[in-house]
């Protein structure tokens, strides 16, 4: 096992490492013995995103590190909505759709981490739990008391919506107090002595140190890391821009894969050091052969086939790449069916008898799904028009044949194009 010391040097190294409590305190606690050490999540979807993946990844090394992760999914403080990164107040959600959010996260937690009973199981908790029983008076007493409004106002997430006209409201000025008794609640019950996040939540892990402190007189920490940007800068998230989410039912594998398979090439090393669990050497290594040659796109690849893997499971890598080649030009005679079928849930998709297509006019079928507008506009370009691949000119000489049997790919599929990027599939059924 790394020693404290090594492991925050390879978060360093990672780029994982923004700001802490203090660092070399942190070392010779985690050289100690095991430590407790907490993320949070809120439920207010579904899923969680992209951008949580960094920090579920930082629980995940500190446990291959020797030490025991607490994912907190926050059933109490998911009520309120955390102000950080926040441009105005979140919509409240009622407690029935918090609770389902609160189960699907938390089953996706469940794959990310290792559960397995042992000195380093994971452990899944709802703040929810410690909260519901608080009563208002109690809440005053025992966190309202050691907190003062001036270090509360100087918390850069206050500061920024006191500067715009919509301010803060009361409920979500007091969110770093509730996260703050879950830092106190897990230390005192749980053994706790780290939190971890994005750096967007170190106001609140430092009022979190700070009430630990003052009501139990223990010294605890805190770790973040940067958040992860793109390369105009802008956050990967789920509350504004694209989504990228770790549900397939959200986003899909297939579209996860092209998202990133799209990236420029500043983001490769980042992601790959950031957001795998490949070893720095390695990431360095992946970076600088892409880097020799950017136009093979081999470190998306890499990192593409190592997110999807651990987020769906290496099984649908295979199946991906086939589908995804077919959309770059690779003969879609030898996709296989299952890449087939994975198209047709992300291509624009018309599902017809196979008597219906057999026999068919190729242009009646451009038409009808709408790749042209008449028949008399692919007879003047038929080589901008294709079927699985095939430009009806040279399909034929000219001769705009009816569909074969020989057409339908895997008894099933027959793709339509217009140009290089404009696809239909057609699915007999």
């Amino acid at each position: 096992m790394p020693t404290g010391a090594e492991l925050l040097e390879e978060l360093q190294l990672r780029g994982l490492l923004q700001d802490s409590t203090d660092a070399d305190a942190l070392a010779k606690r985690l050289d100690e013995g095991p430590v407790g050490l907490y993320c949070g999540f809120d439920p207010t979807a579904d899923s969680l995103h992209i951008g949580n993946l960094q920090s579920i990844m930082l629980l995940r090394r500190f446990q291959l590190a020797g030490h025991r992760p607490i994912a907190l999914v926050g059933g109490a403080t998911g009520m309120i909505g955390d102000p950080s990164g926040r441009s105005d107040e979140r919509q409240f959600l009622d407690t029935a759709v918090l609770d389902a959010n609160r189960v699907a996260i938390g089953a996706q937690l469940t794959q990310l981490l290792d559960f397995t009973p042992g000195d380093f199981c994971a452990r899944l908790v709802d703040n929810r739990d410690w909260t519901e029983r608080l009563s208002v008076l109690d809440f005053l007493r025992d966190v309202g008391k050691y907190a003062t409004i001036n270090t509360m106002l100087a918390k850069e997430s206050v500061k920024t919506r006191l500067q715009r006209e919509s301010g803060i409201s009361f409920t979500e000025f007091s969110y770093m107090l509730l996260q703050a008794n879950d830092f106190l609640e897990l230390h005192s019950h749980h053994d706790c002595d780290l939190q971890v996040a994005g750096s967007d939540q170190w106001g609140n892990i430092t009022a979190g140190v700070d009430l630990v402190r003052r009501r139990t007189g223990d010294s605890v920490h805190g770790l973040t890391a940067p958040l992860i940007v793109r390369a105009d800068g802008t956050k990967f998230g789920k509350s504004e821009g694209e989504n990228l989410w770790l549900s397939a039912e959200r986003t899909s594998p297939f579209r996860l894969y092209q998202y990133l398979l799209n990236l420029p090439d500043d983001d490769v090393e980042q992601l790959l050091l950031r957001l795998t669990l490949l070893p720095v050497n390695e990431c360095q290594q992946i970076a600088a052969e892409h880097a020799s040659v950017p136009g093979e796109r081999q470190g998306q690849r890499r990192l593409a086939r190592e997110l999807c893997s651990l987020l769906h499971g290496p099984s649908v890598i295979g199946p991906i790449e086939s589908a995804s080649a077919v959309l770059f030009g690779a003969p879609i005679a030898q996709a296989s069916e299952d890449a087939l079928l994975l198209l047709s849930a992300e291509l624009p998709s018309t599902h017809l008898l196979a008597t219906d297509l057999l026999g068919a006019d190729p242009l009646d079928l451009l038409v009808s799904v709408g790749l042209a507008k008449s028949k008399g506009e692919i007879r003047r370009n038929p080589a901008g028009y294709y079927v699985n691949q095939v430009s009806l000119q040279a399909r034929s000489d000219g001769e705009l044949d009816a569909m074969q049997g020989s057409d339908v790919l895997h008894a099933k599929f027959i793709l339509l194009q217009r140009g290089k990027n404009a696809y239909h599939l057609l699915v007999a059924d």
